[in-house]
């Protein structure tokens, strides 16, 4: 996995960003097509095996449900 410093900081993370909009409740938010907890956590386990250390995510995906 190739790393870069995050704007100024020190901070080094994947040049591969996770979207986690797909992930959360999906029935709640905009939407019905997100996945449930379980296979999120797969998600980010083989993401995490890979070294990505980047994932986007905010309060706005499903609710906040996706963080």
């Amino acid at each position: 996995m190739d790393y870069t410093k995050l704007g100024n900081s020190d901070l080094q993370v994947s040049r591969i960003c996770l979207g986690c909009m797909g992930f959360g409740n999906a029935t709640t938010g905009q939407h019905s097509w997100t996945v449930d907890e379980s296979a999120t956590r797969d998600i980010i386990k083989h993401a995490l095996q890979a070294g990505i250390n980047f994932f986007d995510t905010a309060i706005a995906y499903q609710n906040g449900t996706s963080e």
